[in-house]
């Protein structure tokens, strides 16, 4: 039946019969809408992508935590036991690796032919890369939500107003990171290039993010280079959310507040999209 769904949804958005007795506006936005659908069937119909999705996540946490929690104790973790310390980075760990991961379905339908369909339909550019920057970033954040529910376990409590503002910064992370994974997608030909590439951006973006270790205290190289990967600061503005008392994020002492997490997330993400749609119109 998700088969079945999945193929419906490519038919809609390839079938130039219907789209054209539609105004461009509504078919375009029925065109990222059909893309964003069929990312989040292809979710529910891999479950094992959604358990592999947590798997790391989980033993970070868990095996990771508990092993460093006695070395590092409360007073490297910024004043907070280190698997608490670690509970907004795994979040963001599962959010940032699926994010990127989810432009692997560009490069895999360039591969079948699907891309092709998708590029001769009276669509434009920008409602494809708006409609996967929709799909990978609804799903990154599923996978990242589930999450939630191990954090009583390490001793991590939500009020109503701190869930939803991690959850805004969720959903900016995903954006960001997804748009950036369309950009690398958009110039990958083969699934093998896109995963070696991949690896090579997602590791550093992850461990110079803050997700694993507090940036305080880092040699002054490494410090430069955290303060310009675009993922220290929505994962900062995670982990503020969800333990308030830990250490907030400097750039040259200036201490960075939420607000501007916030803008500089959505417009790394911005600029990420407009470039995708640029480079969509030069490759294909």
């Amino acid at each position: 039946m998700a088969d079945a769904a999945v193929r419906t949804s490519e038919m809609t958005i390839t079938k130039h019969a219907d789209v054209r007795r539609d105004g461009a506006f509504a078919r375009n936005v029925r065109a990222a809408l059909m893309i964003w659908r069929r990312d989040i069937i292809r979710l529910f119909r891999m479950p094992t992508r959604l358990i592999s999705g947590i798997a790391q996540p989980l033993l970070f946490l868990f095996v990771l935590g508990a092993g460093l929690e006695g070395a590092i104790g409360s007073r490297g973790a910024g004043g907070v036991d280190y698997q608490q310390y670690l509970f907004p980075g795994i979040l963001g760990m599962s959010v940032l690796t699926s994010a990127l991961f989810s432009a692997m379905a560009i490069v895999w339908d360039r591969e079948f032919g699907f891309m092709r369909e998708m590029m001769v339909a009276p669509i434009s550019r920008s409602s494809l890369v708006i409609g996967k920057a929709l799909g990978g970033g609804s799903v990154s954040v599923l996978q990242g939500i589930v999450l939630v529910v191990v954090a009583p376990v390490v001793g991590v409590s939500f009020t109503v107003a701190s869930f939803f503002q991690m959850f805004g910064f969720l959903l900016l992370l995903a954006f960001a990171l997804t748009a950036f994974g369309i950009v690398i997608g958009s110039r990958m030909q083969r699934m093998e290039s896109f995963q070696m590439v991949m690896a090579l951006v997602m590791q550093p973006m992850l461990f110079l993010s803050g997700a694993i270790f507090p940036l305080v205290q880092l040699p002054e190289w490494l410090g430069v280079i955290t303060r310009l990967n675009p993922a220290t600061y929505p994962i900062d503005a995670i982990r503020r959310t969800v333990l308030p008392t830990t250490a907030k994020l400097d750039v040259l002492g200036w201490t960075v507040p939420l607000w501007a997490d916030a803008l500089i997330t959505l417009g790394f993400g911005a600029a990420m999209l407009l470039l995708a749609v640029k480079l969509f119109d030069r490759t294909e």
